[in-house]
């Protein structure tokens, strides 16, 4: 090694740089360096040449890299390949400081890996953005190229329809034209027929004169042979005729000026029937209006009652072929003749499909006391995380008073968890740190005997709402709405009870209805006082709010809860029934399920709107534009999963 450098196992480096002659150096002190320890040349330092290891080390980095420029080797990992074996030397002679230049480089090397790690899971991305690029191009040249083509359709009906123009203005000259020509026509002929009528006129005149010189000839023999003076008679005769011919052209005068004139009393008669007519026609004219307008929204309703009536005669026609005639369930009787009783108060009222549940829910309930183990389901990943398990589990046989009470605690220590979290955390996952933390190694027991007990319980709502949340069939917000969404209507009427006495007027109630539920009608609105009347002592007018939220020790809820939920589930049916409506094809398409909720559901949020698209495709909302169609029974069997409903205010009846 040169004689510049001191030996590497001292700790002392070289103190080269040197500056020239003449020229001091301040040295800078680190902070973990003694005081004492100081470089033999840092004081009166002179100009020295390069040490020759650095010398060596210089010249190999400048061959290398020369024999990677001359081999035209661009890489940069090749080229960064020298510089590792440098600085590999430099750290194998100096041992002291090997530790921590090992440390930097190793560091430096996992950094370099990580970004390489980066990179090559950012290629993909790379690729996905050139292919979406590529898409969006070809789809803005397929819109370009169709609106194009709309255009040039558009230009050469526009060319068209100026032909059109032209020819009509044509055809409206020519028929000017014909009707003038037509008007010299009929004036002509009305001369004609003037001066035939006048001709006509003057030859019954003259008609008429020899009629009355024929009758005076006859006069005038008369009176000759009566003796009377024929001059005389000759004389009256011509002045006679002379008035005679007068009111001839008086009369025919007025009857060519005043042939075609009526009374004035018989025209003003006639002017106020035509006004009333015309009135009568402009009333009849709006009647028509309004009869049309009608006839067309009925022709409307009838077509959709008729597409109704033909979408309920074809379910009605599914129904008959795949339904049989209900069961006799008075069988029931003879087979249980010791639960007589109990079976009359259960099946009250049921429907067939209810009294299947409360069948299955009394025969689970039997088989379940009897059962002592339960079958461990094993480890796999098919196994919910509660229930992962090797061989028997023990069956604590707890009643529904118990179930009820561990379920409520249950949720209670979940909803606290969910908050601290920030998060909400799956049920399956909690329950098994909620038993493990209370129960300790009986936690198996309790998972298991909970799981089972919540399956069988079909009668009860809230402990089999538990099961299904459990096992992933309905979203946890969606119980949350179910059985905690009256507590906000609570909370109000807390509020609104100033003098805590537990109880409010019947007007007070009804506006707190309408304030917390904005979107019930106003038959849904009466039907909860009726309900809340009828749970009123005779005597006493206001209503004693707390006790239509009370539930017994088994979760069963209050008639007024009752109607809420109904009312609830009615108001989530009718929602996907109409969306259901809109959505004609077997197939949907995310942009197809947005449209009907936009036109369902118009005041719907977009935040609102991207959840529930992205849970019907089970995808993210970034996934949403590439997610593939799915049939209209799987879109509703993922939305029946969810907390959907109606933003919008309902119909008022």
């Amino acid at each position: 090694m040169n004689s510049n450098f001191v030996n590497s196992a001292i700790g002392t480096l070289s103190t080269w740089p040197a500056y020239g002659a003449g020229q001091s150096i301040i040295q800078k002190h680190k902070p973990c360096a003694e005081s004492n320890i100081r470089s033999p040349r840092s004081e009166n330092a002179s100009a020295v040449s390069k040490p020759r290891y650095l010398e060596k080390l210089e010249s190999y980095l400048r061959r290398e890299l020369q024999a990677l420029d001359s081999a035209k080797i661009i890489s940069q990992e090749l080229r960064l390949q020298p510089y590792r074996d440098v600085f590999d030397f430099f750290m194998e002679d100096f041992k002291t400081y090997k530790p921590l230049l090992c440390a930097i480089k190793n560091e430096y090397e996992v950094t370099l890996a990580h970004q390489r790690e980066r990179i090559r899971s950012l290629e993909p991305l790379k690729a996905m953005l050139v292919s979406v690029s590529e898409q969006c191009d070809k789809r803005i040249q397929e819109i370009y190229e169709k609106e194009k083509y709309e255009v040039k359709t558009l230009k050469m009906e526009k060319d068209n329809l100026l032909k059109m123009i032209d020819n009509l203005k044509d055809e409206k000259i020519s028929l000017q034209a014909q009707v003038s020509k037509l008007q010299e026509e009929m004036e002509d002929v009305y001369l004609k027929y003037r001066n035939e009528c006048d001709a006509r006129k003057l030859l019954i005149s003259d008609i008429n004169e020899l009629k009355h010189q024929q009758e005076d000839l006859r006069q005038s023999q008369d009176h000759k042979e009566q003796g009377e003076d024929p001059v005389t008679l000759a004389i009256a005769l011509r002045m006679a005729h002379s008035d005679l011919a007068k009111t001839q052209v008086e009369l025919n005068t007025l009857k060519a000026d005043y042939g075609d004139v009526v009374p004035r009393r018989d025209f003003e008669k006639q002017e106020k029937t035509l006004a009333v007519c015309v009135e009568k026609a402009k009333l009849l004219q709006k009647d028509l209006s309004q009869l049309q307008r009608e006839h067309k929204s009925l022709l409307q309703i009838n077509q959709q009652v008729v597409q109704e009536r033909d979408y309920l005669s074809k379910d009605l026609e599914d129904l008959q072929r795949s339904t049989s005639p209900g069961p006799l369930w008075e069988k029931c009787v003879d087979i249980f003749p010791e639960i007589f009783q109990r079976w009359s108060k259960l099946s009250d009222g049921k429907t067939s499909g209810q009294l299947v549940d409360v069948l299955l829910t009394e025969l689970g309930k039997r088989i379940l006391k009897d059962k002592d183990f339960f079958p461990g389901m094993g480890t796999g990943d098919n196994v919910p995380i509660h229930l992962r398990h090797e061989g028997p589990v023990k069956n604590l046989k707890l009643s529904l008073r118990e179930m009820y009470s561990i379920i409520k605690n249950i949720w209670k220590e979940k909803f606290a968890a969910d908050q601290q979290k920030g998060r909400q955390l799956s049920l399956s996952e909690f329950l098994i740190t909620y038993l493990q933390k209370k129960f300790g190694e009986a936690s198996v027991e309790w998972s298991y005997t909970l799981h089972e007990t919540c399956r069988i319980q079909l009668m009860n709502e809230q402990i089999h709402s538990f099961y299904k949340v459990l096992m992933a069939e309905i979203d946890e917000d969606l119980y949350y709405a179910w059985f905690h969404g009256h507590k906000q209507f609570l909370k109000e009427l807390t509020t609104a009870d100033s003098a805590n006495v537990g109880s409010l007027t019947q007007e007070q109630f009804r506006l707190l209805l309408q304030k917390v539920y904005p979107s019930k009608s106003s038959d849904e609105i009466q039907e909860l006082l009726v309900t809340a009347d009828s749970q009123l002592k005779p005597e006493d007018d206001n209503i004693h709010y707390k006790s239509l939220f009370q539930e017994d020790e088994e979760g069963n809820a209050s008639p007024f809860i009752v109607i809420l939920r109904n009312q609830f589930s009615a108001e989530r049916k009718q929602y996907l029934k109409q969306l259901k409506d809109k959505l004609g094809d077997n197939y949907v398409k995310p942009e197809e399920l947005k449209a009907a909720f936009l036109s369902v559901d118009p005041v719907i949020d977009d935040k609102t709107l991207d959840r529930y698209l992205s849970r019907a495709f089970q995808v993210t909302k970034e996934q949403l534009d590439v997610a593939k169609p799915l049939t209209l029974k799987q879109i509703f069997h993922n939305l029946d999963a969810v907390n959907i409903r109606k933003t919008g205010p309902a119909a008022q009846m």
